[in-house]
């Protein structure tokens, strides 16, 4: 394997020819355009700003869910849709996509009788084709969570979603795209839209932000481009002098230790203040609690949590576990992403739909909206509006795989190596195909776990030589999210990841310091508890 320069390099290198279609974010959105457009046999060039899933995809609630919360609103199609991908996604991403049950309490001050939860329930098993949910009363919810000591207990409700990596699955998806014959670059910025004599969109200037001082610019020529770039889709359609549609919306999250807030399944409540929903959620050996729903109108801005978001999800620990005395010095970390929903001026954003939209304008497609879950629908209709562009394209196939099924070697690999069960099942999900190569860097001792989480030393290694790491945000952040599993993002660890990871990138002193310092600031400002 090339050191990551060398390999990033080369893409770059290999850029300047026609595409058939350019796909502009790497976020999960532009993710899953990219995999179903070389699937089905278009030259497919991504291209992201900065490094895939920086912003909404690395940053999300990690939950893959049918959209139960979304029925309150009568957004009853976005709900079926998001239940029937949230299925299929269990079925084709074991080990990465992993069913979590929760616990709807009812409480005796909540806006809603519990009575119509259940009915809303109903429906969602129903949606599902299962029948999964249970209510339960006020003692049995005290022995499914002893933490519940709240006198305002009555019972609640037992229901199933789930959870993932979000930025794990956003790799998978661009890897698979990649396997099939497609090229994916990050950190390239689009810094203009190429068009022709009667205005219409037909290319791209991309300027390398890697090596911005040697103002590397292509002008990239596309059948088709695509603006998948999220919360900053207005910013290519203003362009071409498009209105801004797009509201982007704050959601900030609090991480506790999993030992702070011990959890063996989430546990969700209205909220005392507003009568949103809110949950508190075990993933990797944390415990989060989320979310805010906050205008954010300035992308200028790097979205933080508030003081005001840190008081409100902790008021909501405070009504649900009292006897906890759960404090703002237990908070690990932070973390807060921005959705782009479509703006219907709603007064309260929470009322906003969370359906999924795409504009066809001037050549320029832009797809934007939807959720996680449902990316591959979003992905559908971009396709089904390529037909327009490419007359001999098949109709979007519902019946192939999200993601791809593992080989049939990859289980004999894995046991091969001696990892445990659970082990295998998990490396199996986030890696795929790619296991050999993992397994074939690991030096001895390096199955062993990092800390108290999951993680590997092993795939540090493999992340830094093979997955386009560029920063160590990058490694950290969105490849083996130690920094949001550890105190201060890892720091104390740094010593222990510099002597696996500096060779592989080919990093000297002068720049493993600069990374270092880099990192901590990053994660100060973005993923600690505001100053």
């Amino acid at each position: 394997m090339m050191k990551q320069p060398d390999a990033r390099a080369l893409i770059w290198s290999q850029l300047n020819r026609k595409w058939d279609v350019i796909v502009i974010g790497g976020g999960i959105t532009g993710a899953g355009v990219f995999r179903e457009a070389v699937h089905a046999g278009l030259t497919t060039l991504l291209v992201e700003a900065g490094d895939y899933a920086s912003g909404t995809s690395s940053r999300s609630s990690k939950l893959v869910h049918g959209g139960l919360r979304y029925m309150k609103n009568a957004q009853f199609k976005t709900t079926i849709e998001s239940v029937s991908e949230r299925e299929h996604l269990l079925r084709q991403g074991k080990g990465l996509i992993n069913r979590l049950g929760f616990l709807f309490t009812s409480l005796q001050d909540d806006p809603m009788p519990g009575w119509v939860f259940g009915i809303g329930l109903m429906a969602y098993d129903l949606m599902a084709r299962q029948w999964t949910h249970r209510a339960y009363d006020r003692l049995d919810m005290r022995e499914l969570c002893p933490l519940l000591t709240t006198p305002l207990l009555k019972g609640g409700y037992r229901y199933f979603d789930a959870q993932t990596d979000d930025a794990r699955l956003v790799l998978r998806v661009i890897q698979e795209g990649e396997q099939a014959g497609g090229t994916a670059i990050n950190y390239a910025r689009v810094a203009g839209l190429l068009r022709t004599q009667n205005g219409r969109t037909c290319g791209v200037t991309l300027q390398d932000a890697w090596n911005p001082e040697e103002n590397a610019i292509l002008e990239l020529q596309a059948e088709a481009v695509v603006n998948a770039t999220g919360a900053r889709v207005n910013e290519l359609r203003s362009g071409i002098g498009q209105n801004q549609r797009i509201r982007p919306l704050r959601g900030s999250h609090l991480i506790f230790p999993g030992k702070r807030i011990p959890l063996s399944r989430a546990i969700s409540l209205w909220h005392p203040q507003d009568g949103r929903p809110v949950f508190f959620l075990p993933w990797e050996g944390v415990t989060l609690v989320g979310t805010t729903d906050i205008d954010h109108p300035d992308l200028q801005q790097e979205p933080i949590i508030s003081q005001e978001e840190t008081e409100y999800l902790l008021q909501a620990a405070w009504h649900l576990f009292p006897e906890l005395d759960i404090q703002a010095g237990d908070i690990q970390g932070t973390f807060s992403g921005l959705r782009p929903v479509i703006s219907h001026g709603k007064r309260d954003p929470s009322k906003e739909s969370r359906d999924h939209i795409l504009w066809q304008e001037d050549g320029l497609i832009t797809i934007a909206g939807g959720k996680l879950t449902t990316f591959r629908l979003m992905a559908r209709d971009v396709l089904n509006c390529l037909r327009g562009y490419f007359p001999q394209l098949e109709s979007f196939n519902r019946d192939r795989p999200i993601l791809d099924s593992p080989p049939d070697w990859l289980d004999q690999v894995l046991q091969f190596d001696g990892l445990k069960p659970a082990d295998r099942l998990r490396l199996a999900g986030r890696y795929g195909a790619a296991i050999p190569g993992l397994l074939a860097v690991a030096c001895p001792g390096e199955f062993q776990k990092i800390a108290n989480t999951e993680y590997l030393w092993a795939e540090l290694r493999y992340a830094a030589r093979a997955e386009n790491v560029l920063h160590l945000a990058d490694l950290l952040l969105r490849r083996v999210r130690l920094g949001l599993l550890l105190p201060e993002g890892g720091r104390q660890h740094l010593p222990e990841i510099r002597r696996i990871v500096q060779p592989e990138l080919g990093w000297d002193e002068v720049r493993w310091t600069q990374e270092s310092r880099q990192y901590l600031e990053t994660w100060r400002k973005c993923y600690n508890l505001p100053h």
